[in-house]
């Protein structure tokens, strides 16, 4: 290991160290129970040094889980409040499917909020809960919660992160906050301002409170600053907002931490992909001369944007529901059109040979299965325990070689077009900026059935940005991008089989 690399480590493992200790030490003065209330899973937090206080159910967006509102949990015990998180069915480690899909969008909203009604119900044998409890949602979880609240009077108070498009009136639901990223999509932040605007009487200012508390008609907005769509739950600005209003709602005065962990997750994972430099060292050298088609700047492009502008066209009429897992069939298949278009591509232009495609496969899948096993120990153990589930249920385990067929296709066919002696400087991130702008052709052609693809659109640029750093370290010892490729597809898709709702 030669000195720079040794700095890497050690600079690794202190940001590591750093982040776990910034993560694990909000959580040492709070008890965290875990219980299953019929088939949904369900975790309540509480201070260790404070009676119970009122309880307030939390519930998270699409595609999420109950670890992904963690912080609004943990901000909330930390005051005094009993917070209860719990997956939605077909998120996490709800086993039951979410029935109605895209589909029938009335059968799943019904489905979604007899759950939160369960919660509510549960909420209110918790000891120290009073008649009446608080909810807070995010996303999607925002409309859902509003509506129970309109119809339950057991809601004393709302806080709905990222809302859009809910029922909400000018008193209805009761004492209503929404918290918007300020970097948030201007629809969501106009739907906000008309939410409160009935309340206020005119244009509403931001970070005031319009009408009474005492009569249930409050309301208020605030803009979470530096904050997106999923950065708004983590964001301080957005959680002290949450926290007292809950004590305006309740009529407490507590404070206690603010779990605003984004700096924490920043550190740990920063740490985790840096420390895959040293331990690439341990791969082996499979090819003596750097493997790739490396067909610079003036071959890459029109093989790069030919796919991304093509493969939406032909999906934009096809049939992609081949999968009970909600958005991950339709991914799947753009994965699989685009990589098929790119490896044509490149056999059309020069057919791939030579001494590097008869490299024992042998070698090239135990380097593989490595890297596999540094993004599934390394990365996955920590996202499972402080972002949101990764951790398959049985039915999802079933699902992962289909979407490993459809990913393997696209990672081969980049990650082989992007390496080489002559491959175009920047020609990696050319090409998945190239995919990102596929995708958002493609939910402009079909919005209705692909919009919470724009929700997810942040979270693949960061496993891109992953896979970088990981495909390049490992392209440097073993000298094939098929290792990455494999490795890369595989590690993708569980995440996606993982992670987007399961249907019926």
């Amino acid at each position: 290991m030669n000195k720079r690399v040794f700095l890497v480590f050690l600079a690794a493992a202190f940001a590591i160290a750093t982040g776990l200790w910034s993560l694990l030490a909000p959580s040492a003065d709070l008890k965290i129970d875990h219980a299953q209330v019929d088939e949904i899973p369900v975790s309540v937090f509480r201070s260790e040094s404070a009676s119970p206080g009122p309880v307030i159910v939390i519930a998270h967006g699409f595609a999420g889980s109950q670890q992904l509102m963690q912080p609004a949990a943990m901000t909330l015990a930390h005051a005094g409040y009993t917070a209860v998180t719990f997956d939605f069915a077909g998120h996490g480690r709800n086993a039951r499917p979410l029935s109605g899909g895209i589909k029938n969008h009335d059968e799943s909203a019904r489905l979604l909020g007899e759950e939160i009604d369960k919660m509510i119900r549960f909420g209110l044998t918790l000891p120290g809960a009073g008649p009446r409890l608080g909810l807070v949602g995010h996303s999607m979880a925002a409309i859902l919660i509003i509506n129970s609240a309109v119809r339950n009077d057991a809601v004393a108070g709302v806080v709905a992160f990222s809302n859009f498009g809910s029922n909400a009136t000018a008193s209805e639901p009761r004492n209503l906050l929404v918290i918007d990223g300020a970097w948030e999509a201007a629809a969501l932040k106009n739907d906000a301002l008309r939410i409160v605007a009935m309340a206020s009487g005119a244009a509403p200012r931001e970070r005031v409170t319009y009408g009474e508390m005492a009569r249930g008609t409050a309301r208020r907005l605030a803009y979470a600053e530096g904050a997106e769509h999923i950065g708004v739950i983590y964001s301080r600005d957005g959680l002290t907002e949450m926290r007292n209003w809950m004590n305006a709602v309740f009529e407490r005065a507590e404070s206690g931490a603010i779990d605003a962990r984004g700096g924490g997750m920043a550190l740990l994972f920063l740490g985790l992909v840096a420390l895959a430099l040293p331990l690439s060292r341990l791969l082996p050298a499979l090819s003596p001369l750097p493997l790739g088609a490396g067909p610079g700047w003036r071959r890459q492009w029109p093989l790069t944007v030919a796919p991304a502008l093509l493969t939406p066209l032909i999906l934009w009429k096809a049939p992609t529901d081949f999968l009970p897992i909600l958005l991950g069939d339709y991914l799947a298949a753009h994965f699989a059109v685009y990589g098929a278009l790119t490896l044509l591509g490149l056999w059309l232009t020069k057919p791939p040979g030579g001494a590097g495609w008869r490299i024992p496969w042998r070698g090239r899948l135990l380097a593989a299965l490595a890297v596999l096993a540094y993004y599934g120990l390394g990365l996955g153990l920590p996202i499972d325990t402080f972002v949101t589930s990764i951790a398959p249920s049985s039915l999802r385990w079933l699902l992962i070689p289909a979407l490993l067929c459809c990913t393997v296709i696209y990672f081969l066919a980049d990650e082989w077009l992007t390496s080489g002696p002559g491959a175009a400087t920047g020609g990696y991130v050319f090409s998945k900026i190239c995919f990102v702008v596929s995708l958002a052709i493609a939910v402009a052609l079909n919005p209705h059935k692909l919009f919470f693809l724009v929700i997810i659109v942040p979270v693949i640029c960061l496993f891109f940005a992953v896979f970088g750093w990981v495909s390049r370290w490992t392209y440097a010892r073993t000298g094939d991008p098929r290792v990455a490729a494999l490795s890369n597809a595989a590690a993708l898709a569980w995440a996606i089989c993982a992670t987007f709702p399961v249907v019926s």
